[in-house]
């Protein structure tokens, strides 16, 4: 569902479940110049997806981006941005744009 809803905003999907040493991202995505780590939270409702946002796991995440451009050098001229989707039942899914880590 995350997938589709940046899909829906122009993205594309580069990576799904990128896994490093030190961590995973979910979804790896690109729009132009920008491309975006994000962060997918799904719970049964809205109040416990904002609940599961945790400082360390959002450094993990800033560490296995690092890893990902060091691999990828084409990226390392692009915006990078973190970002969060939170998808809960009967919800529509939020979009937390350029989130600080």
């Amino acid at each position: 569902m995350a997938s589709v809803l940046l899909m829906l905003k122009g993205f594309s999907v580069l990576e799904r479940r990128y896994r490093t040493v030190c961590g995973e991202i979910d979804i790896i995505a690109q729009r132009e110049n920008l491309i975006i780590f994000v962060e997918v939270k799904v719970r049964k409702n809205s109040e416990k997806c904002y609940n599961a946002i945790k400082n360390k796991q959002m450094k993990r995440i800033r560490r296995a981006s690092e890893i990902f451009l060091g691999q990828n050098p084409e990226f390392l001229h692009k915006n990078i941005r973190f970002d969060i989707i939170l998808i809960s039942r009967w919800s529509i899914p939020v979009h937390l744009e350029n989130v600080n880590i």
